[in-house]
């Protein structure tokens, strides 16, 4: 078979093979205008994604978190589209490289492929000599081995005395589950996958069964219950932490919960109550605790936060009120603020939202440069740099608000602001307080996620059930844990009646994966 491109044996004409090579070139202009299109498409993709990142994630802002989900599952085509056909085309010593990967960590375990010469390491396979030892050429690359299911089989011999026939042996371990055949790990990895990976337990079932494992959804069920059970003394200790914390970041999502008696859903909501101060440089332990709750009245978080007397960063819900009458201290959210102008200025772009959304972004670029610094230093530089952008804004919203209708949208989206304007402000009299309340948003991305892949609830003690696992889940990765080893050993822990006067030991905050033996 010969192409176009091999050379004919029959002889070409000046002309022909003029027409030929235009006609190649003019062929080779489209593929790198296409190839050039299909690069700039990725490039415009990516700065969509990094643009919609930077804004917030939440309850109101579901939509936006499904768009980002689209651009990056269309970004993930054509770079794979593009590798391929490079591949696909390049001669050997031009393959496409991918992006550089960092070195690899050095906690993985290595094993080594030793290459030797085919001719073997002892004699030239050109003139016969002895080899010696040079050196050598090592290159990293970073492999795989798939989840691999073991039985574990506990073994305990028995004694018996020769002189007075006493049995010896030793005791029974304890069980993750009674009478049943999964260890502590197995738990772990149970509830980390549905509740952390978002993978529902009839999905696990089935990835179990291609590996051989017969094992049914509800017996899943029943052993991420069990783990939840175990958990509650962390569940119980992280709450009380989060509500002795001077400020606390809240927010809350909707779930949907099955309701049994119409044959549907009802509409429950989570409840997320977290402290972290790192961005104040604070190294204090950071704790985030969840709870479900079947509605969102206002008597939820007066309950779940009774007592609280510290600042509150929230946004405008008005079941937060009482808290506020009742001693705590309003801190409100700027991305709030900003998300209702944005909306807006999508839906048809004004000087005015422009001008808006440039001096809120100004106020963001002060917080990026004092990220992680002292308390001290992010209150002087808020009151040197922050406290005359704000004052010039309200000016600018005044004024706005004068010369538009009371009725429109974008009047409304202002005084959703300026109603809340001492509390918009609070962050610049206290280096520990936040411009906005993505602590708490962020907490339930993870939450927002799984809702997609899986019905949240059954019932309300599903609910409370899955708000117990998410917060010993993202307490652990708040402070640098791995939930699944951390989950695997304190269950295992708690189980074995670990004693209650070291319980501090086992929160994530002080965790150590090195074994702790009890003394004797």
């Amino acid at each position: 078979m010969c192409y176009e491109f091999c050379v004919s044996e029959a002889p070409v004409s000046p002309a022909d093979a003029t027409a030929r090579i235009a006609a190649l070139e003019a062929s080779l202009a489209r593929a790198n205008a296409a190839l050039a299109a299909r690069d700039l498409l990725i490039d415009t993709l990516r700065g969509q994604i990094a643009r919609l990142r930077r804004m917030q994630f939440g309850a109101s802002s579901e939509k936006l978190g499904r768009e980002i989900e689209q651009l990056e599952l269309a970004l993930e085509e054509l770079e794979t589209e593009r590798d391929v056909s490079a591949v696909e085309t390049a001669a050997p010593d031009m393959m496409p490289r991918p992006a550089p990967v960092r070195s690899l960590p050095g906690h993985l375990p290595r094993e080594e492929i030793i290459h030797e010469p085919a001719s073997g390491v002892c004699t030239c396979p050109d003139c016969g000599g002895a080899l010696r030892r040079l050196g050598m050429d090592a290159h990293e690359m970073l492999d795989i081995v798939p989840v691999r299911w073991r039985v574990v089989r506990n073994v305990r011999p028995k004694y018996s005395c020769r002189a007075c026939e006493k049995i010896v042996q030793a005791p029974a371990p304890v069980s993750a589950v009674a009478r049943g055949k999964a260890t502590f790990a197995t738990l772990a990895h149970v509830v980390v996958a549905k509740f952390d990976h978002h993978l529902p337990l009839y999905r696990q079932a089935e990835m179990m069964a291609a590996q051989g494992l017969d094992i049914d959804r509800s017996t899943l069920a029943g052993w991420s219950g069990q783990a939840a059970a175990l958990l509650d003394p962390v569940v119980s200790r992280i709450r009380d932490a989060v509500l002795k914390a001077d400020k606390i970041h809240a927010d809350d999502t909707p779930v949907p919960v099955l309701d049994p008696g119409r044959g549907k859903t009802a509409t429950g909501r989570l409840w997320v109550y977290a402290t972290d101060d790192r961005a104040s440089g604070s190294t204090a332990l950071r704790a985030t605790w969840y709870r479900f709750t079947p509605d969102r009245t206002a008597a939820h978080p007066l309950s779940h936060l009774a007592g609280f007397r510290g600042f509150l960063q929230a946004d405008a819900y008005a079941g937060y009120d009482g808290l506020y009458r009742g001693g705590a201290t309003e801190v409100a959210c700027w991305a709030h603020f900003r998300r209702k102008v944005f909306d807006l200025h999508e839906r048809l772009s004004t000087p005015l939202t422009t001008d808006i959304l440039e001096r809120i972004g100004a106020l963001y670029a002060v917080e990026a440069e004092v990220r992680g610094q002292p308390p001290d230093v992010r209150r002087r530089a808020r009151q040197e740099r922050s406290q005359s952008l704000v004052d010039a804004l309200r000016e600018v919203l005044d004024a706005a608000l004068r010369r538009l209708s009371p009725k429109s949208d974008m009047a409304k989206a202002i005084a959703y602001g300026t109603k809340r304007w001492p509390a918009l402000c609070r962050f610049l009299g206290d280096g520990r307080l936040e411009i906005d309340n993505n602590i708490a948003e962020r907490a339930l991305r993870g939450v927002a996620v799984g809702r997609r892949n899986w019905l949240f609830a059954g019932s309300k003690a599903g609910g409370e059930r899955a708000a117990a696992i998410y917060t010993v889940i993202q307490t652990c990765k708040a402070n640098g844990v791995d939930p699944q080893a951390y989950i695997a050993d304190v269950i295992a822990k708690v189980a074995d009646d670990w004693p209650a006067s070291r319980w501090d030991e086992l929160m994530p905050w002080n965790w150590s994966r090195e074994p702790v033996r009890l003394a004797a």
